[in-house]
């Protein structure tokens, strides 16, 4: 999207908007447009809480922005964010706006037509289907006007010694040999989160996330980032222990309880900065997590300053 999009359709001077939230998968491309094109890259920042307010949105996309990227939930903070409203500005002047949902879909019902994205893209890996496959949605009026960004097989409709005609959407952007196993694979994993169903995903993990944020809330040496609410957390915790590295809790951890901590800047640099941290521990929970998960978690992070000599 980046490249194609950005190529045709930023000028110099144009504005590009995206969040302190992003992945980094949602802020290098935007800065590769932005310094080839020599376009403005611009940052709607959080509140204490990881909550980008409506002075944000307002003040931020202008009529100068011509494309706002936006994560639909932090995987750091968990928190989601008020895409409709970024989504309303952006169309008001004259933007598309691009939604990053690859924490969002695996946890949330959504709907891109009520929305109203122009793209909305996520990964099969946390949809409980194999790396190297994820899903591209956009509007077909926008995609029949971009030019193919990959040339090969399987994307042409006729070649001539010097030009080429291209296959109708969706294959004109499929080049080269299709990922069919990965395919069948999310395909597979989506009907059955479907079946499942996204009331219970939500109530499942609003549950466990109530327990955990309660259990961490005691324990004086515990930091929780974003919002203290747990309704507002989708799926992922992050957290920190005082005096103790965030890869030091990930090991401690996972060799004395068997739990699965993710530690570091989780691809998000820019965030971990703005809130004055250089890593942190993350706990993801899904719903086939149960509540004697979460206080094994909790039993073994109450351990871990002992584990090292610290008065717990």
């Amino acid at each position: 999207i980046a490249y194609t999009y950005g190529m045709e359709n930023i000028q110099e001077g144009d504005e590009i908007v995206i969040s302190i939230l992003e992945h980094h998968s949602n802020i290098l491309p935007w800065q590769m447009i932005a310094k080839l094109k020599k376009a403005t890259l611009k940052y709607m920042y959080i509140n204490d809480e990881g909550i980008i307010s409506d002075e944000e949105i307002q003040t931020k996309i202008t009529p100068k922005t011509k494309i706002v990227s936006i994560t639909q939930v932090s995987n750091v903070l968990g928190i989601a964010t008020p895409l409709k409203a970024i989504i309303k500005k952006a169309h008001e002047v004259g933007a598309i706006a691009i939604v990053d949902g690859a924490q969002g879909a695996p946890h949330m019902a959504t709907d891109v037509q009520d929305l109203d994205c122009d793209f909305y893209a996520f990964s099969g890996h946390k949809m409980l289907a194999p790396m190297g496959i994820g899903v591209l949605y956009g509007k077909k009026s926008i995609l029949e006007q971009m030019p193919p960004f990959l040339r090969g097989g399987e994307m042409i409709e006729t070649v001539s010694e010097q030009d080429a005609t291209f296959a109708p959407l969706p294959e004109k952007f499929e080049a080269g040999t299709p990922n069919v196993s990965g395919a069948i694979a999310l395909k597979a994993a989506i009907e059955y989160i479907n079946q499942v169903g996204f009331s219970y995903i939500e109530q499942q993990e609003e549950k466990l996330m109530k327990i955990a944020m309660e259990e961490l809330s005691k324990l004086p040496y515990i930091t929780i980032y974003g919002s203290p609410d747990y309704k507002k957390h989708k799926g992922v915790l992050s957290f920190n222990i005082q005096d103790i590295h965030p890869h030091d809790v990930s090991s401690l951890v996972d060799y004395h309880g068997n739990i699965a901590l993710r530690a570091g800047n989780h691809c998000a640099h820019p965030l971990l900065k703005y809130l004055n941290a250089q890593s942190t521990n993350r706990i993801s929970f899904y719903f086939y997590n149960t509540k004697e998960d979460v206080y094994q978690f909790i039993e073994q992070i109450k351990k871990v300053r002992s584990y090292l000599g610290y008065d717990v």
